[in-house]
């Protein structure tokens, strides 16, 4: 060919066969790997060798070349881009619970993760920022100074007048003083921090007023690091990783009233952090200057990087997001145990009852603490952290101090009345009519005994777990507890479904069966501060769509007596449009009204704890499916990536 063409041909056949080559040999050394990794058990998946070392190896399951989805998006067009987004959130969408499981123990195969991001260093103040001990100024050291900013940030609440709070914060904050800054700084009440607590509040003003721009940007770096950090490779999938964040230095609140509230949280360094990934995945690289504390291979373990904290001497760890497959399957496990509880719970119950009655006095007491953890969702008393030193009880730890016999009370016979401080520092205060004979055998368990006695003298969480496994494997108080929340929702949502309700009707019947749970377990919270405004707000809200509502009645009525006059399809029409806007408007107002009694009901009642720990999410989505109540309504986006599972399992038949 005249024009060349022939050797454009050669040329192209040249660099074919190039890569052709290329490509059997990275295959070659692949498989050698595979192999070789076989051998030990498992297999990792192909590292992509044409990506750059820190962009990129997050970017889905196995990347492919960038020049490939080009031209895969040239051949193919879409100009509709609705169409084509919901098809790219399907390809993404992993469905690990349709894949046969690891063998037991197994967790992952193959883990690679960029490791955490630690909390920002400390930037001193301006030097207009003053802070005043006994009425003069004071110039702190930069450790004193970045503790002290801690207690300026939470000047205006409750926590800082409390006498425990500011008792335990004075005696870490002197731990960080100089010398001279100890000897002259000895009461915490002559301490000024309002110049501190102003700059903070002015700060946080500032960013409320940024141009959209500024947010945009912060936007924009948020997002950035997200697609850097927050996703790990594990086993061929991208995924999400929950809290790749090391929370900043700050004092400790806990909850409740816990005795160490006001103590230092101190700054989390490189040095403390304990990394988990493959052995043949690139081990994270710590920030410059510093090291790890420790590089573990452990596939037997869940978690991407730990730490200890210096508070209560906890372990804390960095996981995987709820909706991945580890977090998934463990949900899945977790209600499928409770599940098997159903199918001998009688026979459990049946067994306590004959135990009451026992010669032995601990085989009594170990049936009455059943008989508590199953009828009220106790928790057995062992959620007490190494070195936690509140007086936090369970059921097995129970002290004569904490409950008190009723023969009679409110027209009931037999009532025990528990107050208690639960788990987080939680009271635990409630009024229960109970079987003869448990009264009985707790009149019994509290003879010749002081306030300060266990009730369960015979009996602690070891004793009781052990009866449990014998009972069925698997089995913990825990169990009892979901298994008890989710069969309550079933039966509450049977009974408070009806057929002709509209949604918002539905809606709030969903939510006074997931109350009936929350009460069951505990759950509680303080009524939100802003609880009256919001209130308030929507009430004139109920107030103004009234109003609405007797305008367009009126109106309707104008027109129905016109049409009787005129009697043409136009007046028809008329009538036909405002018979339409009451119909509207009587539906916005029923879902107003509907929004304040469910929020009235709600406000010292926290649903969510049990809803995303002990509720079977497949009770829910088939309750969804049978009366048509989108999803959505129930879960949000965040619970509906976690609930995939069951979202894509349950049918409207489920029956937990």
């Amino acid at each position: 060919h005249k024009d060349g063409s022939s050797e454009k041909h050669k040329d192209k056949h040249k660099d074919r066969d190039k890569e052709k080559r290329k490509e059997e040999k990275v295959r070659a050394s692949g498989d050698a790997k595979i192999k070789k990794e076989k051998e030990n058990g498992f297999s990792s998946p192909p590292r992509i060798k044409d990506e750059p070392e820190d962009d990129g190896y997050f970017d889905g399951k196995l990347k492919k070349p960038k020049n490939k989805e080009k031209d895969k998006d040239k051949k193919v067009p879409e100009p509709d881009s609705k169409k084509k987004k919901p098809k790219k959130e399907e390809e993404q969408k992993w469905k690990w619970w349709e894949e046969e499981r690891y063998p037991e123990g197994i967790k992952w195969k193959f883990l690679e993760h960029k490791g955490p991001v630690f909390a920002p260093p400390y930037e001193p103040l301006p030097e207009s920022v003053k802070f005043y001990y006994d009425g003069k100024v004071m110039k702190l050291s930069p450790k004193a100074e970045e503790v002290a900013t801690f207690f300026a940030k939470m000047l205006d609440h409750e926590y800082t007048t409390k006498e425990i709070f500011r008792k335990n914060f004075f005696k870490d904050w002197r731990k960080e003083m100089t010398n001279e800054e100890k000897n002259i700084i000895t009461n915490l009440s002559k301490c000024d921090f309002t110049q501190m607590s102003q700059y903070f509040k002015a700060q946080t003003e500032a960013r409320k007023q940024m141009s959209k721009e500024e947010k945009l940007k912060i936007k924009e770096e948020n997002e950035k690091l997200l697609k850097e950090y927050g996703f790990c490779i594990m086993d061929n999938h991208r995924e999400r990783i929950a809290n790749f964040k090391i929370e900043p230095p700050g004092l400790f609140r806990g909850r409740g009233n816990h005795p160490k509230m006001g103590m230092l949280k101190r700054r989390i360094m490189p040095e403390d952090i304990i990394i988990n990934c493959s052995k043949d995945a690139k081990v994270p690289s710590p920030p410059t200057g510093h090291k790890w504390k420790e590089v573990r291979h452990d596939n037997k373990v869940t978690w991407l990087v730990s730490w200890t904290e210096n508070i209560q001497g906890s372990i804390k760890y960095i996981m995987l997001n709820p909706s991945s497959r580890i977090k998934g399957e463990k949900d899945w496990q977790k209600y499928e145990t409770a599940r098997r509880l159903k199918k001998c719970v009688d026979k459990i119950r049946n067994q306590y009852r004959e135990d009451w009655k026992s010669k032995e006095m601990k085989v009594r007491q170990r049936a009455v603490a059943l008989y508590f953890i199953d009828k009220l969702a106790l928790r057995a008393g062992n959620e007490k952290e190494e070195g936690e030193t509140a007086d936090t009880v369970g059921c097995c730890s129970l002290r004569v101090e904490h409950i008190n016999l009723h023969p009679e009370l409110d027209g009931q016979e037999y009532v025990v009345e528990f107050d208690f401080l639960g788990k987080d520092s939680i009271r635990y205060y409630n009024k229960v009519p109970v079987e003869k004979r448990v009264f009985k055998n707790l009149q019994l368990f509290m003879e010749n005994k002081q306030p300060e006695d266990d009730l369960f003298d015979r009996l602690n969480t070891g004793i009781l777990n052990k009866h449990l496994q014998d009972l069925m494997e698997g089995l913990t108080a825990k169990v009892f507890r979901t298994y008890n929340a989710s069969i309550t929702l079933q039966q509450q949502l049977k009974e408070l479904t009806a057929p002709d309700e509209n949604i918002p009707a539905k809606i709030l019947s969903y939510n006074r069966a997931n109350r009936a749970v929350a009460i069951l377990c505990n759950h509680q919270r303080a009524p939100p501060k802003t609880f009256e405004k919001s209130m308030m707000n929507l009430q004139s809200k109920i107030d103004a769509k009234k109003e609405q509502l007797a305008d367009a009645r009126r109106d309707l009525k104008s027109a129905k007596a016109d049409a009787k006059v005129l009697k043409d399809a136009k007046t028809k029409k008329v009538v036909e449009s405002k018979k339409k806007a009451v119909q509207r408007l009587e539906e916005q107002l029923m879902k107003l009204e509907v929004q304040a009694t469910d929020r009235e009901e709600n406000k010292q009642i926290a649903l969510g704890t049990s809803k995303l720990n002990y509720l079977d999410p497949r009770i829910t989505v088939a309750w969804c499916k049978k009366w048509g109540v989108p999803i959505e309504k129930i879960y949000n986006k965040t619970q509906r990536e976690k609930f995939a599972w069951a979202i894509d399992m349950a049918d409207e038949d489920y029956e937990f």
